[in-house]
């Protein structure tokens, strides 16, 4: 599915409110939230007021100062998905910086601890992030087309897996992730997640 821009300003447009919503509601100041995350506190006030996009790591390291999972937030700015979601219905972000695509194949439910996600990575895209959301997040990684490179954890103990078509690479992440598209070729992958 490909979402339509009027669709796609106006998930964007939430994202901005919650995440404004989320700072505010935990009485933080721009500032506070700076010194949490990393993130500048203009590049905040932008993203708060929709002049621009999160891109993926600038959006884990969000998620992980509100202890949400990146699906949940994105989650909270869509419809409440029915048990049934049809393709047409799987919303798509991208990160057009680091050429990543991200489909909410089946997105947090209540009462679910587990959730599907599609993701696309263009040739030379290359995504890394700090630690995880929730420390102790379970993923499990299928290759569906394509051919990926991992690393999981840090410094001495950081493993590096290629994980080829077919392949499917599981772990709980306490740490450091990175997720490499070395080849000519996009690869394409399921993502399972389960919260711990």
């Amino acid at each position: 599915m490909r979402e339509g821009a009027g669709d796609a300003e106006e998930i964007e447009a939430r994202l901005a409110r919650r995440l404004g919503e989320l700072r505010t509601g935990r009485g933080w100041s721009l500032d506070e939230l700076a010194g949490r995350t990393g993130v500048s506190r203009s590049t905040l006030s932008r993203l708060e007021r929709g002049e621009m996009s999160p891109t993926a790591g600038v959006l884990n390291k969000l998620c992980a100062a509100y202890d949400h999972t990146m699906s949940r937030l994105l989650a909270e700015v869509e419809e409440r998905p029915a048990h049934l979601v049809p393709a047409a219905r799987q919303s798509v972000w991208r990160d057009e910086v680091s050429g990543f695509v991200r489909r909410s194949v089946s997105p947090p439910h209540p009462g679910l601890r587990g959730e599907v996600v599609e993701g696309t990575l263009l040739p030379g895209a290359d995504l890394a992030y700090d630690g995880p959301s929730v420390a102790g997040l379970e993923q499990h990684i299928w290759v569906l087309e394509g051919a990926l490179t991992v690393s999981v954890g840090d410094g001495e103990r950081e493993e590096t897996y290629e994980v080829g078509t077919g392949d499917c690479l599981r772990f709980r992440v306490w740490g450091r992730t990175r997720f490499r598209c070395a080849g000519r070729e996009p690869v394409r992958y399921a993502l399972l997640v389960v919260l711990p």
